[in-house]
């Protein structure tokens, strides 16, 4: 007889705990292949198809389209065909850890995978479950044993929050909130009042958007930021970039002249490359610059990363830019793609504004930001001059360094950029 096998949504790893289901791939009654997508979902970091495990006839979907899952949560069920008992083990261990399992995201645990024995089936020789009954059975909603867990590290009861995922499930953004929300004071009853409500479009924080706005409120919670600033003649940078353009081969953009500023900034002044240990009460400096970049697309605000910047040429750092920037642009960023950034590239200036206080990428150090170059009056060689002229700002956590290196670093990226040539002594 066929086996009926569930597919659970698996772990998503980098402490994604859910997902939310945008696009079905597959309907009730469809055959599918072993690692074929079924399903697409969006998590606080990316957009990814998940594949399943098994190969076989799809019996029953669990959840609509803007659904939110947590982990371990059914998502589908797949009939498959005759097996015996050794290969049901099989199928079971592949479940957990086998194959591609999220696309973009690493398995549970490193383990060689064996290929099931098992005999794929025709729509005709299993008893396909209606589709609306099956979409309409949801599983119960479990919480996640993380969720659990940071409630309990902080001394949350759970019987005392509400949910907001399907049917009331507590999920970690319920919990990160009740962690940041005082305890509440008594205060007299007032009765309300058309005035006191509030009407107008809602939209709801969840996915990029959502994992924004709770970073950006972690990092100025947890964060003591300072921001210092400084205007900069950019006209050699400039020169010196049309001059490259003009000798031939890839072309230079000005934020990979930056980036390679920023990464040598950054060997002189190692404390902006760093991260705080709160519960161990120590500074970690880290010894690869993970470059972040922030880039404005349709879903909201992302920060690709360029791995082992510092180790990059121009050229080199040109290239993972524009790379990461059409991924960026098309949705297809792996969650690989988007954490383990050390330190963020700020470029705020595409917006045409020249200036900004950067928010640290939490649980980074540091962020430069760049305005928007343009021509202003300066004086040059003693003589009033029209140059191009950009601000630069430096937003840091004050208890990695004082003043003093956030300035002395904003001075040797003005430096840089003012004199491009101070850059053929790190290279």
């Amino acid at each position: 007889m066929p086996k009926v096998l569930e597919f659970k949504l698996p772990d998503l790893g980098e402490g994604l705990t859910e997902a939310e289901i945008v696009r079905w791939l597959v309907a009730v009654g469809d055959v599918v292949a072993v690692d074929q997508p079924v399903v697409e979902v969006e998590t606080a970091k990316a957009m990814v198809e998940v594949p399943c495990p098994y190969g076989g006839v799809v019996t029953a979907r669990f959840g609509e389209e803007g659904t939110e899952l947590p982990v371990g949560a059914p998502l589908l069920t797949v009939a498959v065909g005759p097996v015996d008992e050794e290969d049901a083990v099989e199928e079971v261990e592949s479940s957990e850890y086998s194959g591609n399992v999220l696309v973009g995201y690493g398995t549970a645990a490193a383990t060689t995978r064996r290929r099931s024995r098992v005999r794929p089936v025709t729509p005709a020789a299993v008893p396909v479950a209606p589709p609306a009954p099956a979409e309409a059975a949801g599983p119960v909603p479990v919480i996640s044993p993380l969720v659990r867990r940071l409630a309990r590290e902080h001394g949350l009861d759970l019987r005392e929050l509400r949910g907001s995922g399907p049917e009331g499930l507590i999920l970690r953004a319920d919990v990160e909130s009740a962690m940041r929300t005082p305890a509440p004071v008594p205060a007299p009853v007032v009765p309300a009042t058309p005035a006191a409500a509030l009407a107008g479009e809602r939209i709801a924080l969840k996915g990029i958007r959502g994992a924004v706005a709770d970073k950006l409120s972690r990092s100025r919670t947890e964060i003591p930021d300072a921001t210092c600033w400084v205007d900069a003649d950019a006209t050699e940078l400039m020169a010196a970039r049309a001059a490259m353009n003009a000798a031939g081969g890839p072309k230079v953009s000005v934020l990979a002249l930056l980036a390679r500023i920023c990464t040598a900034a950054l060997a002189r002044f190692p404390e902006l490359n760093s991260t705080v240990d709160l519960a161990a009460r120590e500074i970690v400096r880290l010894p690869e610059v993970h470059l972040g970049f922030a880039a404005q697309t349709e879903r909201g605000l992302v920060v690709p990363v360029v791995r082992d910047a510092h180790t990059r040429n121009v050229d080199s750092l040109g290239a993972e830019l524009a790379r990461l920037t059409e991924a960026a642009r098309t949705g297809t960023l792996t969650p690989a793609q988007l954490t383990g950034g050390t330190f963020t590239l700020n470029n705020y200036g595409v917006f045409g504004v020249d200036g900004s206080t950067p928010i640290i990428n939490h649980p980074e150090a540091a962020m430069l930001g760049v305005g928007r170059i343009i021509p202003k009056p300066w004086v040059h060689e003693g003589e009033l001059a029209v140059r191009q002229v950009v601000q630069l700002s430096l937003t840091f956590d004050h208890r990695v360094c004082d003043g003093g290196t956030a300035g002395g670093f904003l001075r040797y990226v003005a430096d840089c950029v003012e004199h491009p040539a101070v850059l053929l002594r790190t290279l």
